[in-house]
Parts: C-alpha cells; sequence; structure tokens
C-alpha cells in the first residue's frame, strides 16, 4: 500500500510552505533519507526528506505550488503499483487560509472586469510559481504574467522565475524568444540566451539594435518581484527589532597585526595535513568567534535576552554568523563555542556554510543562538552597525583588516593593520558600560591570540 509524505513542520513558526521545485520524478526510486523536494519555509529553504523507501508513485503539488503543513505532497510505493489520487484527503483549510481564499476570489472578480474598465498597468501582475518552469498550458492562461515593455508597448509573456533569473543575470526580457505555453518566456529561454552571449553582445529582436549595449540604458526591467516566505520574515522579523528594540552602538579599533601573524603560523602548519587530522586554513572570522565566547565567558551579561518581565541569562554561548545566500541571509548556529577549540569552531563554521548555501541545513541548525557575529569585511566593508537578531540581545558587526600608518610608543610611524568592531546591543538588557567592558575584552583577545588557545 502506498506511503502518503506529508509536508512536514519545517520550523516552530511554519503554517505552510512553498514546494519550490521536485529532486525526484514519477517512476524513480527513493530510498530512507533520499531529498524529495525542495522546500521554502519562512525561515529557509530546505530540502523534504524520504523516510520510506520505494518508487515516487505521484507527486500530488506542482513545483511552485504553496502547501499547508500536514497536506500530502506525494505517494511512495512498490514498482507497478497502482494509485488512486482520489483517495488522498486534504486537510480542511484553517480560517486564515479561508479569508485568504475569499480575498483571493474577490481579486480575480477584480481582474475579470472588462478590460476598458481596468488601468493597462493591472494587466501586469507579479504573482505566480517560484518553482522551475514545467507549467501546463493551462496554467500559463490563467497566471496573470504578461507586462508591457517601455520601449515597444509590446507584452512579454514570462514566468516569474524566469523573470527573477533575467533580471539577477542582466538578460533584456524583451530580446528573448519564448519557447513555452503559448511563446511564454521560461527559465530554459533565458539560460539559453546567456549561454549564447546575448546580453551585451548581439542585437535585439528582428535584428534591432541591443538597448542595454548603449550607454544610458536601463539598469534592469521594471518588475514587481514576488516576495518570498524568507524575504517577508526577514522584513518582519528586522522590521520588529529595529522599532522595538532600543538599539545602541559601540565601536573599537583592533590592533590585527598579532592576530594576521597568529592564523598565518597556524595556517602554515596545518595546511599540509589531511581534513581527519584537522588540516585546513582557518579563517579571520574563526578567530572573532572564538575570541566572542570566550568574551562572553568573560562577560555573560551580553549572553542574555529579554523575556518582558525577566531577563533570562544563557549558560552556553551559542554563536551564530551570517551567511548571505540567494534568498537572503540566514545564521547557522555554532553551541557552546566556549568549549570548542578553533579548529573545531572553523571546522563546523565551514560545514554549516556549505549546508546554507546548498539548502541543507536542518532547522536546529539556525535557531537558538545567543549571540550573532555579521562580518562584511570580506565584502571591502570597513565599518557598520548591523541589526540585532532576536531574541539576541547584541551582534557583532565586523569590518575588513586594512593597512594603515599607526604611531609606536616611540613616536614614530610605522605600517599597521587595524580592524574596526562595532557592537549593536539591546540597552534592555545590555547597558552601556557592559556592552564597553565586552569590547574590552574582545580586543584583548584579538590582540593577544594566544589567550585563546588556553
Amino acid at each position: 500500500m502506498a506511503t502518503i509524505i506529508e509536508m512536514p513542520k519545517l520550523s516552530d513558526t511554519m503554517t505552510a510552505g512553498t514546494l519550490v521545485k521536485w529532486l525526484k520524478k514519477e517512476g524513480d526510486s527513493v530510498s530512507t533519507g533520499d531529498m524529495l523536494a525542495e522546500v521554502e519555509t519562512d525561515k529557509a529553504t530546505m530540502q523534504l526528506e524520504a523516510f520510506d523507501e520505494g518508487v515516487l508513485l505521484k507527486q500530488l503539488v506542482k513545483d511552485g505550488s504553496d502547501v499547508q503543513v500536514g497536506a500530502p505532497v506525494a505517494a511512495i510505493g512498490e514498482k507497478g503499483e497502482k494509485f488512486d489520487e482520489s483517495s488522498v484527503k486534504q486537510p480542511e483549510p484553517s480560517e486564515s487560509d479561508k479569508k485568504e481564499e475569499k480575498s483571493g476570489s474577490e481579486k480575480d472578480s477584480e481582474r475579470k472586469r472588462p478590460k476598458k474598465e481596468m488601468e493597462p498597468a493591472a494587466e501586469a501582475s507579479g504573482n505566480g510559481d517560484k518553482g522551475d518552469d514545467r507549467e501546463s498550458a493551462t496554467s500559463a492562461k490563467e497566471a496573470p504574467e504578461a507586462e508591457e515593455t517601455q520601449d515597444t508597448g509590446k507584452r512579454i509573456r514570462i514566468s516569474p522565475l524566469a523573470r527573477r533569473v533575467a533580471r539577477d543575470k542582466g538578460v533584456p526580457v524583451d530580446r528573448l524568444k519564448g519557447s513555452g505555453p503559448g511563446g511564454r518566456i521560461v527559465k530554459a529561454d533565458v539560460m539559453a540566451a546567456i549561454e549564447k552571449g546575448v546580453p551585451a553582445t548581439t542585437g535585439g529582436r528582428d535584428g534591432e539594435p541591443a538597448a542595454y549595449a548603449l550607454a544610458g540604458g536601463r539598469i534592469a526591467e521594471e518588475n514587481d518581484i514576488p516576495v518570498s516566505n524568507m524575504r517577508a520574515t526577514i522584513a518582519r522579523r528586522l522590521l520588529e527589532s529595529k522599532t522595538r528594540i532600543p538599539h545602541y552602538y559601540l565601536e573599537v579599533e583592533v590592533d590585527a597585526t598579532p592576530l594576521i601573524a597568529a592564523r598565518a603560523s597556524i595556517n602554515a602548519a596545518l595546511e599540509n595535513l589531511p581534513p581527519e587530522k584537522g588540516g585546513g586554513k582557518l579563517s579571520v572570522n574563526d578567530f572573532i568567534m572564538k575570541a566572542c565566547a570566550e568574551a562572553l565567558r568573560r562577560v555573560p551579561a551580553v549572553n542574555a535576552s529579554w523575556e518582558g518581565s525577566s531577563i533570562k541569562q544563557h549558560p552556553a554561548a551559542h554563536i551564530s554568523f551570517a551567511v548571505a545566500i540567494e534568498e537572503g541571509l540566514i545564521t547557522p548556529v555554532i553551541f557552546d563555542a566556549q568549549a570548542k577549540t578553533l579548529r573545531q569552531i572553523s571546522a563546523e563554521a565551514k560545514n554549516l556554510a556549505w549546508k546554507a548555501k546548498n539548502k541543507k541545513l536542518k532547522p536546529e541548525e539556525f535557531t537558538g543562538g545567543t549571540f550573532c557575529v555579521s562580518n562584511l569585511g570580506m565584502f571591502g566593508i570597513d565599518r557598520f552597525s548591523a541589526i540585532i537578531n532576536p531574541p539576541n540581545a547584541a551582534i557583532l558587526a565586523v569590518g575588513g583588516t586594512r593597512k594603515v600608518p599607526v604611531v609606536t610608543e616611540n613616536d614614530e610611524f610605522e605600517i599597521g593593520h587595524r580592524m574596526v568592531l562595532t557592537l549593536s546591543g539591546d540597552h534592555r538588557v545590555v547597558d552601556g558600560a557592559t556592552g564597553a567592558r565586552f569590547l574590552s575584552a574582545l580586543r584583548e583577545l584579538l590582540e593577544n591570540p594566544a589567550l585563546m588557545l588556553v
């Protein structure tokens, strides 16, 4: 008998998810632990794992579909087994879903008004799928995805995913020929254009000159970009953080010369070792996370959270670090960082960053942090102030290491390395003096890296 796979609850706040794309096709063999599909939640894009063996008999939802938690998404059974899709029970919609459905019906009625009653721009909606471009002709007709170009006045039918990819890659959509239903441009058309070098090297449609190759041309297509679940959550959480948490900022400049020397010395000793014996290079961020864990040991009041009627003191330093991914930003966590060596922190950080960029992070790997590190120094940023990631009471913004002229104790000039660290603190939890003590401890550790090794 077939096993029904349901949409799991992949985060504590998740009520629905978007099935971005299937990784297994109908008829494919499936083993326990195989990844069936990519699912976008309110916090990240993760992979749906199979917990049974057999054959994927049926995909019950299409790529790009929004699926309620607990709703059936697939059926797994034995090879040759017949599956009756009508036997699958759908969960009852929640009250919020019913309201959305009613609202959606009203919007549909609005779209069905005669064209003379509608503004021209109303036909250029950005709604549609969030997955890849395997859409039927029916869905293509239902989705209001035609947009009107400013240059020619011609409508261009393009899927939201293709439009997003074209925008990110700088491909002018008015120069593409669609291969989808009704001439609709799909992702494959954009990728084919990129391979052929269309964006700035060839003419436009029907031999017209390429508008984007001309000086003063538009930098991108005008477009309403659908907001992903993750981006909506980032927007909501950061707005709440900035408007509800009384931020204050403290900044120190660190002499990074000892840190750079220690890193170079350690890496020279480790580079010839295999990974299983601790080989591999340490990054500046590895040292910073280790130093933060030790500084939190010295000033534990920073490792706390506001609970309304109380302040929660955390007993361990769970250091999260910001990783930029295509969908936005995610913060994997190094748990119990105060009890781990530099090499352990480095190996764990590399593994978590790889998982984040390949959509393999589990919810328990990016929740539960007590202090956060955001490093933009690698992007050439000298200094910045970060927004606190609640329920943390502080976040450290790390600027890049730069060469500067410095004055020695003998009042002589020499070339030194400096790094700016900025602490954003929640004044409800961490007073300015407490934040200053933390930064002082952090600076001492980074300027004397041997202290982190004992």
